[in-house]
């Protein structure tokens, strides 16, 4: 049967998700504008400082990974919290380029290791089903939280004019000092290591590179995670050039997303868990929805309806149907990545898994722009076909992975991982 119960330190842990999730969402959705206007540089300076920091910050995730499997992602998550909030409380005395620069690197170092950490922690603090009910959660409450902290932007901002972005880069600044104090009450499970333990903390990311099963689903995730860009990146610039509806349609398109993740994620996650789905089953079928909704783009773009409400209805149905398909892939790719590591190197594990996600970050801006410029429907032909993709990849896996990591109540005993070393089971 599926846990029922709280684990000790889980309302602390998804409180501390939360709070992380409203600072993330006072800056995310209008990054640019946000740190023009803290810095008082020029938007050329701030967008070509954030590049320059994100590509730096790629090769720093194997260091974290590094970090949590030496010191515990508990350790390292605090840690991380401490120099997010530094940055963003310095932001604002960070008035030339070289001073923004060297804030924004270390900033963006903690933005990008996070998600890894947070994943490797929530490895670390829950087991079998707990994993995909936790990973649910804090989907429904990072979009909720995202969404409260866009709004409490707008509205210190339109209140409080430019000196609402430097009072709003404080609060978010406080925003993580107050997550790290939650998370501090968190303690995760002991966990009983194997006796190979200490080999595969110093045979490092070699294992993980010998790991052929999880570098298929790193795979597959960076094929799927192209689909979770185009939200933020490819609806925008579809919607205002390609079917030449209002701007506000991307917004509302946000909103959607938004409420129905934050409202029926956890509903949608519990619903297949109850029905026993494989957990690469189910994220297949999440990746499946995408390529329908992906689908329906290309419809929409090939009707090109010259009436408003009608592009705001079909908008409406595909990203519905998109929003459905992100709640029922996430959780369960999520905790099947989680519980295909070994304990001993989750941190390097998910430290690979979260490069499939950056690397995407890296790349759809050119790659949407380049194919928009030759057709508004090659980028959604593409995305189906990676989504399709991804799915038929997760399938084949399933042969290959441990029964523990696809089955989401696992297995009891200690299982034979396929590369012949044991694994606890999830």
């Amino acid at each position: 049967m599926p846990s029922t119960s709280r684990i000790p330190g889980e309302r602390s842990l998804l409180a501390a998700m939360t709070v992380n999730a409203v600072g993330s969402g006072m800056y995310l959705p209008f990054t640019l504008i946000f740190f023009h206007h803290v810095t008082g540089l020029s938007f050329a300076a701030v967008g070509a400082v954030l590049t320059v920091a994100g590509l730096i910050g790629l090769t720093t995730l194997p260091l974290a990974g590094a970090a949590v499997d030496r010191w515990g992602a508990r350790r390292v998550q605090l840690a991380l919290l401490g120099v997010r909030g530094a940055g963003f409380a310095l932001y604002p005395f960070a008035q030339s380029v070289p001073a923004f620069a060297v804030v924004a690197l270390v900033t963006i170092i903690g933005d990008g290791a996070f998600p890894a950490v947070q994943q490797s922690f929530l490895g670390e603090f829950a087991r079998g089903a707990d994993r995909d009910r936790l990973q649910a959660a804090s989907r429904a409450l990072s979009n909720g939280g995202m969404g409260a902290g866009a709004l409490l932007a707008s509205l210190v901002v339109g209140f409080g004019g430019d000196t609402g972005f430097t009072v709003a880069a404080w609060l978010n600044a406080a925003s993580f000092v107050f997550s790290a104090l939650l998370m501090w009450r968190v303690r995760p499970v002991a966990v009983v290591r194997d006796t190979a333990a200490v080999a595969r903390r110093k045979a490092g990311y070699r294992l993980v590179l010998r790991d052929r099963p999880f570098l298929g689903l790193t795979a597959a995730n960076f094929l799927i995670a192209l689909g979770y860009t185009a939200l933020p990146v490819l609806y925008p610039l579809y919607i205002s050039t390609w079917l030449h509806g209002p701007e506000s349609l991307t917004g509302a398109a946000f909103t959607v997303n938004t409420v129905l993740c934050a409202a029926g994620g956890v509903l949608v996650a519990s619903f297949v868990r109850r029905r026993g789905a494989r957990r690469n089953r189910s994220a297949a079928l999440g990746a499946v929805l995408f390529a329908v909704a992906f689908a329906g783009q290309i419809v929409l773009g090939t009707v090109r309806p010259q009436a408003g409400w009608a592009i705001g209805a079909g908008l409406a149905v595909i990203i519905t149907v998109h929003t459905v398909g992100e709640m029922v892939h996430n959780p369960s790719a999520g905790a099947l990545a989680i519980a295909a590591a070994p304990d001993a190197v989750r941190g390097r594990y998910m430290a690979a898994y979260q490069f499939s996600w950056q690397l995407v970050r890296a790349i759809a801006p050119s790659l949407f722009t380049g194919l928009m410029a030759v057709d508004g429907r090659l980028p959604w032909l593409l995305l189906i076909g990676t989504t399709l993709g991804a799915a038929l990849l997760l399938v084949r896996l399933e042969p290959h992975l441990a029964s523990e990591a696809v089955h989401p109540e696992g297995s009891r005993k200690v299982a034979a991982s396929p590369q012949g070393s044991l694994v606890r089971a999830a």
